[in-house]
């Protein structure tokens, strides 16, 4: 994003970041089952149906009474070992893991948040089949931090701890499973303010925060990190964005909602200079496609009491089929809203005729609905109540396009668009937790904890880059793969040895290992300090450490590779009587090209010795023939 797209500060954008990361604890949160997934076949299942419930105001929430419509079931994988009665929610919660305590302290104390004295557990509805309960256990550990960016200090609001939802398997006709090894594992939630305000500076608040916590001791990997964006601007609404993984993909989000909110609050403007009415009345129109060639209409009257329903939009001709995001129309919006009742899809009169609907087709249904020269018309077809009920939908959201931008929660898709999920959710899905004791926080134990706190990444890369004498690129990598403890582990126990050398095969060697899909998880600390005393000792060439390394990948012991490969270095004497050989060889390149003739010399040696001289060595000793021969 070389040049903005918009006046961000004129259109008022205001954005704020959630993140959610799992925490290396032990066990989980409220029970005490291992932290961790597992691939084995899942040794029972629950089956579930879950309802919204009041909050203590009497109201529900419009997220959870959404999902609710669905009317699915939800099928729980279990485990004997990884899950137990709490997950299943037949037992009530465990006392709060501690140690998923202290680790949050020490996120708070790297954010400068103030700790509260009372841990208070929460249950927020959630009836998406994410877990058992209906609700996730949640609470507030501490508020008020910042962190420091090129954009000036942004605002923490909050640190939450909370539990991770059950793992979402598959889905069948009206039912989704789930996998419960997930369910319980600590969850660190933090909120940002709305206070950043171009969409390069959220990108930035995103990466400052992924260095805090990767300094602690949270869980790597892919689903181990959710980040959430919010986004709104002055004439638009708070839209909540789902699963932003990409960190270069958030600027692209940004200007995209933008440019979608303003494409709203146009279609809003031109619809009420209209006067345009969303009629509630749902028409029955199956006759008129009963000799229909349409293959989509037809594959979905297959199904039992099968209809082909339509709702009327006056006003609305033209605008269905207008973009709202680069190629989503706000028929797109329209059709997603329908689909969350299990409906493949709709049809709008701005794209007909068109998959096999006729012009005479199109015209019969206008005729029957008595649409004006500005009206438009939306057919489904399909099983009568799951038709009826998108409909509904349907009918709510064009409703909205009628104020502009409808607060919601979307997807993050891979191009940098969004799509619908579920209304945003309100404080009525927020109540008390019973089952759970207030969890006091003494201040003594924030202060211990905070008086020895772990050195963060981007500190860790400038120290052992200078301490080390390392390029900033292998500092970067070292740091970025969670390796920099280990190399300065195995640079302690060898001091002479090349630290460069040490950290290259870190940092780029394993990694292509790796690639390679050799076993690098055998390449232990004692492995790798065994390999690199081999070059210390002056054993192998530095150059050979590859050899080695692979074949420890494969079970072959360091001193048994450098046999099996011939590894071991010739003595001195051995490569300096090859070296004479050479320089002999070529005296009259030497005589012309002086020290020019080293980049030849040392090709030729280097072949010669096949790895098992020390380049360094061999550089020295020609140079020193060079001189004598020219001098």
């Amino acid at each position: 994003m070389s040049e903005d797209k918009f006046n961000y500060e004129e259109l008022g954008l205001m954005m704020g970041l959630e993140i959610h990361q799992q925490l290396d604890s032990k066990t989980k949160l409220f029970c005490r089952c291992p932290n961790s997934l597992t691939d084995k076949q899942p040794e029972g299942k629950l089956y579930r149906r879950l309802r919204p419930t009041q909050s203590e105001l009497g109201e529900i929430d419009r997220a959870a009474y959404e999902e609710s419509q669905r009317n699915l079931q939800f099928i729980y994988e279990t485990y004997n070992h990884h899950t137990c009665l709490v997950e299943a929610d037949e037992e009530p919660p465990a006392p709060l893991n501690q140690e998923a305590v202290d680790i949050s302290i020490i996120l708070a104390s790297l954010m400068n948040m103030k700790v509260v004295d009372e841990f208070h557990t929460m249950r927020k509805q959630v009836i998406d089949g994410s877990n058992t309960s209906g609700f996730q256990r949640t609470g507030i550990l501490a508020t008020d931090g910042y962190v420091e960016t090129e954009y000036g200090n942004v605002t923490i609001e909050t640190l939450g701890l909370e539990e991770d939802a059950a793992r979402r398997i598959g889905e069948d006709e009206g039912k989704i499973i789930f996998r419960l090894d997930r369910l319980g594992i600590p969850l660190a939630e933090i909120t940002t303010s709305p206070d950043m305000h171009h969409p390069l500076q959220v990108r930035e608040v995103a990466y400052q925060l992924g260095q805090i916590l990767r300094s602690t001791r949270v869980k790597r990997g892919l689903g181990t990190i959710r980040q959430d964006l919010n986004i709104s601007i002055r004439e638009g609404a708070r839209i909540e964005v789902k699963g932003v993984q990409d960190l270069d993909l958030m600027p692209t989000i940004v200007e995209n909602e933008v440019e979608r909110q303003l494409n709203l609050i146009s279609i809003a403007e031109e619809l009420n200079n209209r006067g345009a009415v969303v009629e509630e009345q749902i028409h029955d129109v199956t006759d008129l496609f009963e000799n229909t060639q349409s293959k989509v209409v037809l594959s979905t009257l297959e199904e039992d009491n099968s209809h082909v329903l339509a709702i009327v939009l006056r006003g609305f001709d033209g605008l269905i089929g207008r973009e709202v995001q680069p190629g989503r129309r706000l028929g797109t919006e329209f059709s997603e809203h329908g689909k969350k009742m299990g409906v493949s899809g709709l049809f709008h009169t701005d794209e007909l005729p068109a998959y096999g609907i006729t012009q005479s087709e199109v015209d019969s249904v206008k005729e029957r609905l008595e649409l004006g020269d500005t009206d438009a018309f939306i057919l489904v077809s399909g099983g009568y109540e799951k038709a009826y009920n998108a409909l509904q939908e349907v009918i709510k959201r064009a409703k909205q396009s009628l104020d502009g931008v409808p607060e919601e929660t979307r997807r993050a898709m891979d191009n940098g668009n969004t799509e619908y999920l579920r209304p945003l959710p309100t404080a009525s899905r927020m109540y008390v937790e019973t089952d759970i004791p207030t969890e006091i926080i003494n201040p003594e134990r924030v202060a211990r904890i905070a008086s020895d706190l772990p050195e963060l990444p981007i500190v860790k890369q400038e120290r052992i880059q200078k301490e080390y004498d390392l390029s900033q690129d292998l500092a970067e990598q070292l740091v970025h793969e969670n390796n920099a403890d280990l190399f300065e582990d195995i640079c302690k126990t060898l001091p002479n040895m090349d630290s460069t050398k040490v950290a290259s095969d870190i940092a780029y060697t394993i990694k292509d290992l790796r690639r390679d899909n050799l076993d690098t998880s055998k390449l232990t600390r004692d492995v790798l300090i065994e390999i690199f005393k081999l070059v210390d000792d002056n054993v192998i060439a530095a150059a050979n450490t590859e050899v080695v390394l692979k074949d420890a990948c494969n079970d072959i012991a360091p001193q048994e590779s450098v046999k099996k490969n011939n590894l071991e270095k010739l003595s001195d004497n051995v490569i300096e009587e090859g070296i004479k050989e050479i320089i002999e060889e070529n005296k009259d390149m030497i005589i012309d090209r002086k020290m020019g003739a080293m980049g030849p010399l040392m090709g030729k040696a280097m072949a010669k010795f096949k790895g098992k001289a020390d380049g360094k060595i061999v550089s020295s000793i020609i140079q020193k023939e060079i001189m004598n021969l020219t001098k």
